[in-house]
């Protein structure tokens, strides 16, 4: 049997990391012995233990380590971290490490350093000169960059429970399913918004085209105008629908005051033409053209719109970012400042944004599937509030709690 010693130190109870590392031992064929255990007594106390890892092979218990590094053990003997040269542009050493979106620290010369930003599965890019370390994708990497290799010299520190107060994104049981009651919880992230505002966080909305079509889009042009969103990303179907609905009155041409609307399918076509014809959603509020609508508030009130494109968009409109590389830059760029975020009824970009979120990013998701819910919060799990519902009534409440309060005041 091979074997190393880790310690974990934190609140790693009631943020359940104690357990996590003793089953991971356990479901990958380790075995462990708890060697020193000190629990705190009162809430704000940490906690400590010392735990004995074996495995069958030396190959077996670093895949295990490495598990357990990612749930926030420290080995016993502090090491620096070993790199290796990118053999050619855009390829990674063998055994690079492969990150998660914990606060992650290497260390080099006995020192640690932070690596930026906390994103998940990318590789560490180090600059001893700079004294910096970054989390890198394929993209990002020249040959000759060097790249923390193996899992020697890193430390992870992952999200633990509030010790002050009763936090709501903390709930062990963070989904709120359909039958459930939700106006506490609608109140409480009314109250959490006005908090980060105070606080000088940034708040983004990550919004699908269901907003327009449920009719929800009025209750988020209230949240934009009390200035409770600072960013808003969508695809371009989300943009063209908002649109077609301040025109025409309708999106995809439907409407949600007649059965059958005039021009029908011809209006969301028409929609975008106008806005291509001049130029751009921002020009077409300057020249009167739009003048109501999400996009026109996001503008009349300098919310910064992020439109991501897809395969079989219409048009697509003008500012809409369709090269997919360059999309997952703008991604890591705005989502740096993001303290808070909403996920409305859009599981595809909403597991695409997850993927450029630091673990410390507060997270609201709202769909009325409830697996998708659960994957769009499950790599937040103490920072997350899932609610299964429609999202025309959680923006109505929400705008309702928020009503008669400028937040950004």
């Amino acid at each position: 049997m091979f074997s190393e010693t880790i310690e974990l130190r934190g609140h790693i109870i009631d943020s359940l990391i104690l357990p996590k590392v003793l089953d991971q031992i356990l479901t990958h064929g380790g075995n462990f012995k708890i060697t020193e255990v000190q629990i705190g007594r009162k809430r704000a106390d940490q906690s400590f233990a010392r735990i004995e890892v074996s495995a069958e092979t030396g190959e077996a218990l670093d895949e295990l380590i490495l598990r357990l590094r990612q749930q926030g053990a420290e080995v016993l003997e502090r090491a620096n971290a070993d790199v290796a040269p990118a053999p050619a542009d855009g390829v990674f050493p063998p055994e690079f490490y492969v990150t998660t979106n914990q606060q992650t620290f290497v260390r080099f010369d006995g020192k640690e350093i932070e690596v930026t930003p906390a994103i998940i599965n990318s590789a560490i890019a180090v600059d001893r000169k700079k004294g910096d370390a970054r989390a890198v994708k394929f993209f990002d990497v020249k040959k000759g960059d060097e790249i923390v290799v193996g899992h020697q010299g890193i430390r992870v520190v992952p999200v633990q429970r509030a010790t002050t107060h009763t936090d709501p994104f903390q709930f062990i049981n963070n989904i709120v399913d359909a039958e459930e009651p939700k106006s506490a919880i609608i109140r409480e992230i009314a109250e959490e918004l006005r908090r980060a505002h105070s606080a000088g966080g940034k708040i983004a909305v990550v919004g699908g085209p269901a907003i327009v079509r449920t009719g929800a889009g009025g209750h988020l042009v209230r949240l934009i105008e009390g200035g409770c969103i600072d960013r808003l990303f969508a695809g371009n179907a989300f943009a063209a629908y908002d649109v077609e609905r301040a025109l025409f009155g309708t999106s995809l041409g439907l409407s949600p005051d007649v059965a059958i609307a005039r021009g029908g399918h011809e209006n969301h076509l028409r929609a975008i033409n106008t806005i291509r014809e001049v130029g751009g959603i921002a020009a077409a509020v300057r020249e009167k053209i739009l003048t109501s609508g999400i996009m026109h508030a996001c503008v009349q009130h300098d919310v910064d719109i992020v439109l991501i494109g897809a395969i079989g968009d219409e048009g697509p409109l003008p500012g809409v970012t369709t090269d997919v590389i360059e999309c997952e830059k703008i991604l890591r760029d705005k989502l740096r400042d993001v303290t808070h975020v909403m996920l409305l009824a859009t599981l595809r970009y909403s597991l695409a944004l997850g993927a450029f979120l630091a673990n410390n990013v507060k997270t609201v998701c709202v769909d009325i599937d409830p697996p998708a819910v659960e994957r769009a919060v499950e790599r937040q799990p103490l920072q997350s509030i899932g609610l299964v519902t429609d999202v025309e009534p959680f923006l109505r409440e929400l705008d309702d709690c928020l009503s008669g309060s400028k937040v950004s005041q």
